[in-house]
């Protein structure tokens, strides 16, 4: 995240040929944890390898238990951070993965976002996010 005149701004990428959410704008840097990596390491991990930032100053904003019918794997777990520090430019590392990188106010994000995504970053925008969260469920 960064401060714009007109507000907070948020660092998105456009998918493509992910084989998921593809032409959805997404966050900057995601990915799955490998073995031996706690969450706080994969999100550094990730940041290098599609943005090439390093030494992020990660804040956490939430876990995310989430469903969708149709997936392959229809349980997950996403856990949510924020950096305002890092070294380096971000830049587009993989462009067979993201069409475009841009920097958008949370009070005027592209469309379409990814669904579970925008329930977050409507969180941020509003002041609303939890240390838990789901998305996808049926309520009770």
């Amino acid at each position: 995240m960064r401060d714009a005149v007109s507000g907070p701004e948020v660092l998105l990428q456009l998918r493509r040929n992910t084989g998921y959410m593809d032409d959805h704008w997404a966050a900057a840097a995601a990915g799955h944890v490998e073995r031996g990596e706690t969450a706080l390491d994969a999100a550094r991990r990730e940041a290098i390898e599609e943005l090439d930032v390093r030494d992020l100053d990660l804040e956490f904003v939430t876990a995310m238990q989430r469903t969708a019918s149709g997936e392959p794997i229809d349980e997950r777990i996403d856990f949510f951070f924020t950096c305002r520090d890092w070294t380096g430019e971000p830049r587009i590392v993989e462009p067979e993965k993201c069409a475009e990188l841009r920097w958008c106010g949370l009070d005027d994000l592209p469309d379409p976002v990814v669904p579970h995504e925008l329930s977050v970053l409507d969180g941020i925008r509003t002041g609303t996010t939890t240390a838990y969260s789901a998305f996808g469920f049926t309520p009770d």
